[in-house]
């Protein structure tokens, strides 16, 4: 047996700045807003009919421990009945969990399942592992878990353990990106976002947070320009040309998907916003995670049987400037025009597990507005992945 499976819905909060807009709400209440909002907009679903609800996050080292997707379905107030499973795929979380969840509509395990992703980078801890034994007598260390490595294994080797960052300017290194190349996408990104958010391209996916001021996203920097970006220092290596300006920031925030059968269309009295064709995921060295959604894109394209010349519309998760300049420069086929059109992560925000998902929501609504078409979503994934996944609408 195998379903088409479709996106009924999909909505996301406004991405808040790290310490800022959104700091003061704990991640699995930022989930279970948004799966309350997803069931809210359809007052014909009966939550007792969703099989599921799958929800990515890439941290779980503090409130959203115990399964945030499981929590997520208790807070917004669904029946105890309904279940709830938390994947982790890092980056790619959030759309992992929509992955997962399209095969379990399409392999008919279910009608309705609800996927989506969150992370409240703000408010993730700092982590104390266990001493080997008690009463240590040398210094214990925290590790702080917003980002990156932390508690690394010795046995990995040294050069795929380099922070994000610098593998970020490996790849510029690699691929003939300079600066002022990494710049100008960042300054494009900040325009394109702006410039949706004032025409109200958003309006239909994003469910501003009860109890917070945050109605937009809150990294867009509608007034930067080159000379700006041209005057912060590289973050990460001497010399280098990855700075604050042409990366993604730290975020908070959180996106959920209604995904059905035609059947379970019907019974949430939903229209379809898109299919989902086909999904792919690849792996590639640690030190070169940017480039992760290289293989996975074209995979992914295969499998629903068309080419780059067949896509309307393109969201390429921005986690720095050069890795997705990078990928580009390996899709040379594609429309570059056609890609985040609505702006992307470097200035709409990064919050880890929550951004696969967001692109996703992004790229549907985009689709419904056009009146249909072909999207790719694809997202790189830190430790060396990446996934893709085409709609067509």
């Amino acid at each position: 047996m195998s379903n088409e499976v479709y996106v009924l819905d999909a909505v996301r909060t406004p991405v808040g700045r790290y310490g800022k807009g959104l700091a003061e709400v704990r991640p699995d209440d930022l989930a279970a807003h948004t799966v309350r909002e997803l069931v809210r907009r359809h007052p014909e679903l009966d939550p007792e009919q969703l099989c599921d609800v799958l929800f990515g996050d890439a941290n779980g080292a503090g409130e959203d421990n115990r399964n945030v997707a499981r929590m997520a379905v208790l807070l917004a107030g669904l029946p105890t009945s309904v279940p709830g499973a938390t994947v982790n795929r890092l980056c790619g979380s959030g759309l992992e969990a929509v992955v997962e969840g399209s095969r379990l509509v399409q392999t008919g395990d279910g009608d309705l399942v609800l996927a989506g992703g969150v992370e409240s980078m703000s408010r993730a801890p700092w982590v104390l592992p266990k001493p080997g034994h008690a009463y240590p007598r040398g210094h214990e260390t925290l590790h702080s878990t917003t980002l990156g490595w932390r508690m690394v294994n010795p046995r990995m080797p040294e050069r795929w353990t380099v922070s994000l960052g610098e593998s970020a300017d490996l790849l510029a290194e690699s691929y003939g990106i300079d600066r002022s190349a990494q710049d100008a996408f960042a300054v494009r990104s900040h325009e394109k976002a702006d410039a949706a958010w004032r025409n109200g391209l958003f309006a239909d996916e994003v469910v501003p947070v009860p109890g917070t001021d945050l109605t937009r996203d809150e990294g867009i920097r509608a007034d930067t320009s080159l000379e700006k970006l041209g005057g912060l220092a590289p973050v990460f290596r001497s010399g280098g040309t990855v700075t604050a300006g042409n990366a993604s920031p730290m975020n908070d925030g959180a996106a959920a998907v209604l995904l059905g059968s035609a059947r379970g269309a019907e019974l949430a009295g939903a229209e379809p916003l898109a299919r989902i064709v086909s999904r792919a995921s690849c792996a590639v060295d640690p030190d070169v995670f940017g480039i992760g959604p290289v293989e996975a894109a074209r995979t992914a394209l295969r499998r629903a049987g068309i080419g780059w010349g067949d896509l309307d519309a393109v969201e390429l998760n921005e986690a720095f400037a050069a890795q997705s300049l990078a990928c580009l420069a390996e899709w040379p086929d594609l429309d570059p025009e056609i890609v985040n059109q609505q702006g992307g992560a470097i200035a709409l925000g990064h919050p880890l597990g929550a951004s696969g998902a967001r692109i996703l929501t992004t790229l549907a609504h985009q689709l419904r507005r056009r009146g249909g078409g072909w999207g790719l979503a694809a997202i790189c994934i830190g430790v060396g992945q990446g996934l893709a996944v085409v709609l067509h609408a």
